[in-house]
C-alpha cells in the first residue's frame, strides 16, 4: 500500500456498485455457453478498470472492484472454501415484494480455507491501481453470514451430516468457519491487502421484530453473542496495519429490502463487542431507526 492513510475515511463507500449492462450481458452469455471464461474475464477487467477511474475521479480514498466478478455479494466467497458447494434451491431469498434467484451454499464436508480461493486473485487485480491517493479494499461476507446460510432449512441436513446436531457440534462449525475466514484474510494480507470489509446482514435480520419474536430473550441474546464471537475470532491476531471494518445492512436487491428495524435490539453486542475499526450502517430512516443506539452507552 502506498497511500499512508487507511479507513475509516470521512467520505467512504461500501464498495458494491451497480453492474454495467455490458457486464451483465457477458455474465448471461457465459452462463448460456456463448462465451468462455477468458472472454468473461476480459469484460470484467474492462469494467473494473473503468470503475476504478470513476472512483478516483470522485476523490475517494478507497477503491474496490465493485464486486464485478461475483454473481452474489456473499455466496461466491462462500463457494470458495473447502467443504462448501454451490447449490440450486426451490426458493430464493425473500425481499420486500420480491424473491431473488434460488441459489445457496451447502456443506460437502468440514469447512476450511482453500489456498486457491478466487478472491485472492480478484484482489491482486485491484491492488495494482493503488497510488499515493487511494488504498484498495476487499469486501467479504462476515463469518456469521456463512453460518446463518448453512442453517437455512434446506441446508441444515448437511450441517448435521458433517458436524452433528448438538450445541457442541454447532460450536465446532462456528470455530471452523472463523478459522476459514481468518485464513482467507491472512492470504489477502499476503497479497498486499490492508483493508478488509466484513459484509454482514445478520444484524439487520436480528433488528427485525419478525425475526427475533421467534426466540426467547435468552436465546436471542445467546445468538448475538455467538455471532459476534465468531466474527471476532476470524479477525483475532491480525497484523496491526490491516484495518477491518464491517457493513451491516438490511439487504438490497433491486432497491428493495429484506428486513427492517432499529439497532436498539443489537446495539450492546454489535457496537460494544465486535472488534472492528468502523461500522458502515443504514441509519436515520423509517426502516433502520434513529441515531440513539449509537450513543456512548453502547459504543466501545
Amino acid at each position: 500500500m502506498t497511500y499512508s492513510q487507511n479507513a475509516p475515511f470521512r467520505a467512504d463507500v461500501v464498495g458494491s456498485y451497480l453492474r454495467p449492462a455490458e457486464l451483465k450481458k457477458a455474465r448471461a452469455d457465459f452462463a448460456a455457453g456463448k462465451i468462455d471464461k477468458a472472454a468473461l474475464k476480459a469484460v470484467e477487467d474492462k469494467a473494473i478498470i473503468e470503475l476504478v477511474a470513476k472512483q478516483k475521479a470522485a476523490g475517494l480514498h478507497v477503491i474496490t472492484d465493485g464486486e464485478f466478478r461475483r454473481g452474489w455479494w456473499h455466496l461466491d466467497c462462500m463457494w470458495g472454501f473447502a467443504g462448501v458447494e454451490k447449490v440450486s434451491m426451490d426458493k430464493g431469498y425473500f425481499f420486500h415484494d420480491e424473491e431473488t434467484r434460488a441459489e445457496s451454499a451447502r456443506l460437502t464436508g468440514k469447512i476450511a480455507f482453500d489456498q486457491n480461493h478466487p478472491f485472492i486473485e480478484h484482489f491482486k487485480f485491484i491492488k495494482q491501481f493503488e497510488d499515493d491517493t487511494v488504498v484498495s479494499r476487499q469486501t467479504v461476507p462476515a463469518p456469521a453470514q456463512l453460518y446463518a446460510e448453512l442453517f437455512r432449512p434446506e441446508n441444515i441436513a448437511s450441517v448435521h451430516e458433517f458436524y452433528g446436531d448438538t450445541q457442541k457440534d454447532y460450536d465446532e462449525l462456528a470455530d471452523d468457519t472463523a478459522k476459514a475466514f481468518h485464513g482467507l484474510i491472512m492470504a489477502l494480507y499476503e497479497a498486499g491487502c490492508r483493508n478488509v470489509q466484513l459484509d454482514d446482514c445478520t444484524w439487520g435480520m436480528f433488528c427485525d421484530p419478525n425475526f427475533n419474536q421467534h426466540y426467547t430473550a435468552d436465546e436471542f441474546a445467546a445468538m448475538q453473542e455467538q455471532y459476534a464471537a465468531m466474527n471476532n475470532a476470524a479477525i483475532e491476531d491480525l497484523p496491526e496495519d490491516l484495518v477491518i471494518t464491517t457493513h451491516d445492512c438490511r439487504g438490497n436487491y433491486h432497491s428493495t429490502w429484506a428486513s427492517a428495524g432499529g439497532y436498539a435490539t443489537v446495539a450492546d453486542v454489535l457496537f460494544g463487542k465486535e472488534n472492528v475499526a468502523a461500522y458502515y450502517l443504514e441509519f436515520d430512516d423509517d426502516r433502520s431507526g434513529d441515531f440513539e443506539p449509537l450513543d456512548n452507552a453502547h459504543v466501545r
